[in-house]
């Protein structure tokens, strides 16, 4: 398993959102070939951009990280 640059960098945690919910972002995350963790840091990262609350650096390095495309298999395009 490669080792992600960014492992140490980010944080992981549980979300808990209703299945509805769930389903509609995994629809929209296929719709724009993302993963639903993707979809889910894009929509929250272009959120938090437009209060002004994200720094310049963290928004460079949010937009890369969220416009990663995974694969089936695992691997990031």
């Amino acid at each position: 398993m490669a080792s992600d640059p960014d492992s140490k960098a980010r944080k992981n945690f549980p979300l808990r959102i209703s299945p509805d919910l769930y389903v509609a972002l995994e629809r929209w995350a296929s719709d724009e070939l993302r993963s639903v963790n993707a979809q889910i840091e894009f929509l929250l990262t272009d959120a938090v951009k437009k209060v002004g609350r994200l720094s310049r650096g963290d928004e460079n390095r949010s937009a890369q990280d969220a416009g990663r495309v995974k694969r089936s298999s695992g691997e990031e395009e």
